[in-house]
């Protein structure tokens, strides 16, 4: 599949999406709390996105049972909700949600944490969300693809984090995964040089720890190998002649 540039049209229609999925993400957030189950996460989240006349990306998506994954603590991507996994104080929970609105798909993570939370957990979850920013400073047209890849990577590493190697963001439009593979390294390759039209999701995933992840028995929830813990942020962003546009964040 090649990188595609999107219309007028279709940007219009992934503006849609991600704001849609912008309110969930914030609806999502005010109903956490300690001594519900990740079950009750995904349900909440699920009615949330058809409330708004969109489908969960998610939900089959390659087998996967849910519309929201939800990873605690060391699970760094693809929880799978449960009825037996009761959130608690200090919790770090990283909720990453899509929904396709006309056909076309929107992918946004967010990491939170539970009551007050320790300052490591609260340090991680800064730094992560400041990689993504630190990232798209670089989605300029004309630029290449890796200078946003190493810019999210040197800013963790300076930092004494963890960069997650053997997953990756995505291009997404009328599929949830398109090309380009847009790492959280330096790939030690310029990548493809960015155009406007093209959208991108750009989802740093940070570990307190060690890069290495590995997958549990159920081949979905993938967890720190060093038992670190980790956080999720992630945007659907669209390059422009100027500044990116950040499609799944709302203009407050």
């Amino acid at each position: 599949m090649a990188v595609t540039i999107k219309s007028e049209r279709e940007i219009q229609l992934m503006r849609e999406a991600g704001e849609i999925l912008a309110k969930t993400h914030e609806e999502l957030e005010k109903a956490l709390h300690a001594g519900m189950s990740t079950y009750e996460v995904n349900k909440i989240g699920d009615e949330i996105i058809r409330s708004y006349g969109c489908v969960p990306s998610f939900l089959n998506y390659n087998g996967y049972p849910a519309s929201i994954c939800v990873s605690v603590n060391e699970e760094v991507v693809h929880g799978i909700p449960s009825k037996k996994r009761i959130l608690r104080d200090g919790d770090v929970v990283s909720l990453d949600a899509g929904v396709i609105w006309k056909g076309y798909h929107s992918d946004a993570a967010r990491t939170h944490i539970i009551g007050e939370g320790s300052e490591e957990a609260k340090a991680l979850v800064k730094v992560t969300k400041e990689c993504f920013f630190e990232g798209i400073k670089y989605a300029i047209a004309g630029n290449h693809l890796n200078d946003i890849c190493k810019a999210i990577g040197t800013y963790a590493k300076d930092r004494g984090y963890g960069v997650v190697r053997d997953l990756v963001g995505h291009g997404i439009g009328t599929h949830l995964h398109e090309d380009p593979e847009v790492p959280n390294f330096d790939m030690k390759r310029r990548g493809i040089k960015l155009q406007p039209g093209m959208t991108l999701a750009i989802e740093p995933m940070i570990t307190a720890g060690r890069d290495e992840v590995v997958w549990l028995d159920d081949d979905w929830t993938v967890v720190t190998d060093d038992n670190s813990l980790a956080a999720h942020y992630e945007n659907t962003i669209l390059i422009t002649d100027g500044e990116p546009e950040i499609l799944s964040l709302r203009k407050l």
